[in-house]
């Protein structure tokens, strides 16, 4: 499997409902690094599993729809704890309706899965991968 990662970044607020929160239940920033890793089995034509300017293009517009953005005010995240395994799936859905569309171009249409992956830290991090 070959695979190609672009990155970006994201500053957000936000707040947790549950104890198992701890502190993190008050309002809180977050700023993560954000790569998304594009997976097929073939090259395609012109020898690439994407064109990582369309990648990086495309990953840095769906994150500007998150960036500098208190969460608990977006009415799609309502009732939702925007955990960063929830964000990584959203981002993740996101680029694949993107990919579906065509925004990466013909030759992205044989991508087969990708994984997006926020770092909250050097230690920690979490990951959602996906098919398309």
């Amino acid at each position: 499997m070959f695979s190609v990662t672009v990155r970006d970044h994201i500053m957000i607020a936000h707040s947790f409902r549950g104890e198992v929160f701890g502190p993190a239940q008050r309002l809180h920033g977050a700023t993560f690094l954000v790569d998304a890793t594009f997976r097929r089995e073939q090259l395609d034509d012109d020898g690439i599993v994407v064109d990582i300017g369309l990648a990086t293009q495309e990953l840095g517009a769906v994150t500007s729809e998150l960036n500098y953005r208190n969460l608990d005010n977006e009415p799609e995240f309502a009732g939702v704890n925007t955990s960063t395994e929830f964000l990584a799936k959203v981002i993740a859905d996101r680029i694949a309706d993107r990919i579906h569309k065509g925004a990466l171009g013909e030759g992205a249409r044989g991508i087969a899965g990708i994984s997006v992956t926020l770092h909250e830290s050097h230690v920690a991090w979490a990951s959602y991968e996906r098919a398309l």
